[in-house]
């Protein structure tokens, strides 16, 4: 009785709202953070060619890099894309994971020692985890009809729901 009332709608509670929540939340409209994405693509594409970094590998990662970011940026729904093919939540973990490769990758391949590449490397990675962090992906309203935790917690005083749940007792079916 109480564990189909209360905790698997607890549980889908819990895992919508902190999404919605994630995605929703930050100062920087997504319009703008794809827009610093192509510039962060071609920054990544022009500049080992700019700066003559002595390692190839530095070289060749930047250009990879580059032109990953650039169809990520392309490819994700939103104002800046040209073709709507990766969800959000998924451009969101691949932002994730390209902010972590960045700051890693002058080490993984060997060229740390030559400071030019590792400082672009690692400053636009920890630009790329802030970046992420600080960008609103979802409009306030199209993440809160989930009905998760943040748009009850929005709301001044509590609701109906929040006090039967919090009795244990099962919602009344009719």
């Amino acid at each position: 009785m109480g564990l189909t009332g209360t905790t698997p709608v607890g549980v889908a509670v819990r895992t919508a709202g902190y999404t919605s929540a994630m995605l929703r939340d930050g100062p920087v409209p997504r319009a703008v953070h794809g827009a610093i994405e192509y510039v962060a693509a071609i920054a990544f594409i022009v500049v080992p060619l700019l700066l003559d970094y002595n390692s190839e590998a530095a070289v060749a990662t930047s250009i990879i890099v580059g032109i990953v970011i650039l169809i990520a940026a392309a490819s994700t729904e939103g104002p800046t894309s040209l073709v709507n093919q990766i969800p959000i939540a998924a451009h969101v973990v691949l932002d994730y994971l390209l902010a972590i490769f960045l700051i890693a990758a002058p080490f993984l391949f060997g060229f740390a020692q030559e400071s030019a590449p590792l400082i672009f490397f690692i400053a636009l990675g920890v630009a790329h985890l802030l970046l992420t962090i600080a960008t609103r992906f979802l409009p306030e309203g199209e993440a809160g009809g989930q009905g998760g935790r943040r748009g009850r917690r929005a709301r001044s005083g509590p609701t109906e729901e929040e006090p039967v749940a919090a009795s244990g007792e099962p919602p009344a079916s009719g």
